[in-house]
């Protein structure tokens, strides 16, 4: 055998062996995105019934003998008035053959909890509806809920079924009414958490990861940022200088629970902050931040060919407008992207707030950074342990939020990163 027949027979496995690898390149990321695409399109099924929402529509008498107010009644007395009379009315009106105690108590359950809420709520926005005769669409209860959308098999027998058949089948006859509707549950947008699944919303959590993130954002960015300049630019090289780099290296890949247990113990335990507060939440978020973004900025910084620095000097600009005016805005695109990214990181975190109790139970919607609130990580945690089974399906539809929140940013980064990107 040649030199010419071993040298193509080299040649052939050399061959064999790189189509090989593509192949399996390309079996690795086919995998990657068919798992990806059966994880989301699982959460989505899941989630989609979360975003409608049943209501049983009824026609009640505002009877101003009941609630015990009038039209000109102040606000304080209408919320004191008892608004279950009028809805409980309607009902039993609907349902005239229903006189034992149990089972008004189980026709009762068909509307929500929050629908005595919900009646309140329109008459103190409008108080001449007293005295008169309203059809109002109210929140439909869980267990209905769940039987309009087939979460509970009305087949089954009634001792497998949570909705026993007395109630099941005033279901079916609103349902053949028209007087069960569904629609785009904007609730769930709209209104805290909650014990009850069909009361429970986001508003709260989305409100409370806003916070924490502009609190986050506004201690770690500049911080970051000028940390980076500093490393970069004007930090002599020396083994003080080189045990601050590493120390911050080493500070990116600390477990994000340790950022937690500073914040506990520090924040909460020593300077007395409020718990379960977006302020304290964002302070410890910026300190786990903080190596994310100066390792961004620094790689930013390094990027800018030196001409530019070495023109600025040469044209007579100081070392500080050579960094400030010149390096920096050449830099920002690619500082602007890692904070970016380190945002979505925090906006993924839960072991770090778990610490400091955002996992508290809150109701009411946060109005600034000092009140007690939630994040959205924590209250898909929360949902994803209630044994309620209404709370599934909140859950994920919670988590499909979180993914576009977390989309969005990492998008805007793709953008801001190919916008100002320069070629050097």
């Amino acid at each position: 055998m040649n030199n010419t027949d071993i040298v193509k027979q080299s040649l052939k496995k050399r061959y064999f062996k790189e189509r090989l690898f593509k192949t399996m390149g390309m079996l690795s990321i086919v995998t990657a995105i068919l798992f990806l695409l059966l994880l989301l399109t699982d959460i989505f099924t899941k989630a989609w019934p979360a975003f409608i929402q049943t209501r049983v529509e009824l026609t009640v008498d505002l009877n101003e003998a009941d609630l015990g107010i009038d039209a000109q009644s102040d606000e304080q007395a209408i919320m004191s008035a008892d608004f279950r009379k009028p809805i409980r009315a309607a009902l039993l009106n609907t349902f005239p053959e229903v006189t034992k105690r149990k089972q008004k108590r189980e026709l009762y359950s068909l509307t929500s909890m929050g629908a005595e809420f919900q009646l309140r709520d329109m008459v103190i926005e409008n108080p001449q509806l007293i005295g008169t005769q309203q059809t109002i669409q109210f929140m439909a209860d869980d267990d209905v809920d769940a039987v309009i959308k087939g979460t509970i098999d009305r087949l089954l027998p009634e001792s497998d079924r949570r909705v026993k058949n007395d109630k099941l089948g005033w279901i079916e006859t609103l349902e053949a009414s028209g007087q069960i509707t569904t629609g785009f549950n904007w609730h769930f947008f709209a209104a805290g958490d909650s014990r009850e699944p069909e009361m429970a919303g986001i508003k709260g959590a989305i409100l409370g990861s806003l916070y924490t993130l502009l609190v986050t954002l506004a201690l770690s960015f500049p911080v970051a940022v000028a940390a980076a300049i500093y490393l970069e630019e004007f930090a002599p090289k020396n083994r003080f200088i080189d045990f601050i780099e590493i120390n911050i290296n080493n500070l990116a890949a600390v477990p994000s629970i340790v950022f937690g247990l500073l914040g506990l113990a520090v924040f909460i335990n020593f300077f007395s902050m409020p718990r379960s507060a977006p302020i304290v939440g964002g302070i410890v978020l910026s300190l786990m931040t903080l190596p994310t973004i100066i390792i961004a900025s620094r790689s930013a910084i390094k990027a800018v060919p030196p001409s530019l620095r070495e023109a600025a000097l040469g044209l007579g600009a100081s070392k500080m407008q050579s960094v400030f005016h010149h390096v920096l805005p050449a830099a920002l695109p690619g500082i602007l992207t890692g904070t970016i990214i380190g945002m979505a990181q925090a906006l993924g975190e839960t072991a770090p707030l778990l610490m400091i109790g955002m996992v508290a139970f809150i109701v009411d919607i946060p109005q600034s950074v000092t009140d007690p609130s939630t994040v959205l990580p924590i209250q898909v945690f929360l949902w994803a342990d209630s044994p309620e089974r209404g709370f599934l399906e909140k859950t994920s539809a919670a988590i499909m939020v979180l993914l576009f929140f977390l989309i969005a940013m990492n998008a805007i980064a793709i953008y801001l990163r190919k916008k100002f990107e320069k070629k050097w």
